[in-house]
């Protein structure tokens, strides 16, 4: 993987405001055309089995009635970075740590990564839902997802609707999606989110608390996303000591 570089991405005020005030930020070219190939082929490599990942991927779209049957309507891939530490070094896990300490602290580290792909014809939304719901609870809730646009990422194939400000409030219900998929899912519409389109390279940043979902890939494009979360350093040895590890157990 390419190594960490210059070209930094440096938060600006207003954009730590809007994280602040929001729950969530849009940061641009967080990492460059020219570097997203590699982690295309290492996603199609992951995709297509020859990197066998097959204990740690699922179907997040298995809870729709709609889902096509005999595909992956979202493959969730968790903790790539075990199988591939070098990642962690690279320039996307790298650049992300970095706006992430800018809008958290610089007690913030990395936790772990996935990679979410939306098959093309698809038609299978991810559900309303908060990542904090899947976590232990925490003494300290300081908590960032960077979303990472590998392909264009549209109202059509499953860009991502926030709910400006929900961070602020208590966590919703949440109720397993059902079906197999093993999502969780809360109350929750578009009339009170905003829906984020990227380009290739852009990423968004969201709290654990923020209320998101995206619609269904009706493209015949991929939509491959790849999510690198952070924490404070004590909260990643809080959850470590209470046996909580995103996946890493189940190798």
């Amino acid at each position: 993987m390419t190594s960490h570089s210059s070209g930094n991405p440096h938060v600006s005020q207003d954009q730590v405001r809007q994280f602040k005030e929001h729950g969530f930020v849009v940061i641009k070219s967080l990492i460059d055309v020219s570097q997203l190939e590699q982690y295309r082929d290492l996603y199609d490599q992951f995709l297509s089995g020859k990197i066998d990942c097959t204990h740690i991927r699922r179907d997040l779209g298995g809870h729709e009635p709609q889902k096509k049957q005999g595909i992956e309507n979202i493959t969730h891939i968790v903790r790539p970075c075990d199988l591939i530490p070098d990642l962690i070094d690279g320039v996307l896990h790298q650049r992300a740590l970095e706006v992430a300490r800018q809008l958290l602290g610089h007690d913030i580290v990395f936790d772990f990564d996935m990679l979410i792909d939306k098959a093309p014809m698809t038609d299978t939304p991810t559900p309303w839902h908060q990542d904090a719901a899947y976590w232990i609870d925490m003494p300290d809730t300081r908590a960032v997802s960077g979303w990472v646009a590998l392909d264009k990422a549209t109202l059509e194939n499953g860009c991502i609707w926030f709910v400006p400000g929900s961070h602020g409030k208590d966590l919703r219900s949440h109720q397993r999606a059902g079906g197999g998929g093993g999502g969780l899912a809360c109350q929750g519409n578009e009339a009170e989110g905003v829906a984020v389109p990227l380009k290739p390279g852009d990423a968004t940043f969201h709290h654990g608390r923020t209320l998101h979902y995206s619609r269904g890939n009706s493209t015949h494009s991929h939509r491959r996303a790849y999510t690198v979360n952070f924490r404070p350093q004590a909260m990643v040895q809080h959850e470590r000591d209470q046996g909580f590890d995103h996946g890493l157990a189940k190798k």
